[in-house]
């Protein structure tokens, strides 16, 4: 059931179906996106540069805060019974990458699609400015999880160093391309449907 101030995502626009067989599907096609971003990837340090991000993005924009968050949830119980090629190629399997340095960015993940579908559900992934400022909120709360869990392998002096300035221009690139291709999807589903 939708509040009053929830709208649509795209998905839910794009595709009309519903029921509990059509989120599952949902829901485990996006974790496989995940999965098939994280392999776009190349450590430089503890944590590596990936694809995933754009990903998570995505699958909270489309699928909105709950599925999103489901979505996303399900990418690490997957990934977490150590089936080959699920998380960035190289580093440890299975469990041991969720409580390892990148387990932080790994958990905030859910957090992410969470918050960024909500502001979607709320209609900023409708306008690119509101679009970047939700991608924007989602790489802030990814950081703030990433960053405080990574404390704990890196001294504090070299946190920003290590889990922070390499990643600024690839998220902000990804920030931007996600921004652009959802209020471009939703001119391009209005065109079609008039």
């Amino acid at each position: 059931m939708r509040t009053s101030t929830a709208r649509l995502t795209f998905m839910d626009v794009a595709i009309a179906r519903t029921g509990l067989l059509w989120d599952a599907i949902l829901v485990v096609g996006f974790a496989c996106l995940t999965a098939a971003f994280a392999q776009i990837s190349f450590w430089i340090g503890p944590v590596p540069i990936t694809g995933q991000t754009f990903a998570v993005l995505l699958t909270g924009a489309l699928l909105g805060s709950r599925r999103g968050a489901l979505s996303q949830l399900s990418y690490l119980a997957i990934g977490a019974t150590g089936i080959p090629y699920w998380f960035a190629f190289g580093g440890s399997p299975g469990i041991a990458r969720l409580v390892g340095p990148t387990g932080g960015y790994l958990i905030g993940f859910i957090a992410v699609a969470f918050v960024v579908g909500w502001l979607a559900e709320r209609g900023w992934d409708r306008r690119v400015w509101t679009a970047a400022l939700a991608m924007f909120v989602g790489e802030a709360v990814l950081y703030v999880f990433g960053l405080l869990w990574l404390m704990y392998f890196v001294p504090t002096e070299k946190i920003l160093q290590v889990g922070l300035y390499p990643f600024v221009i690839g998220d902000l690139i990804k920030l931007v391309a996600a921004a652009l291709i959802l209020p471009s999807g939703w001119l391009l589903l209005r065109r079609f449907r008039n």
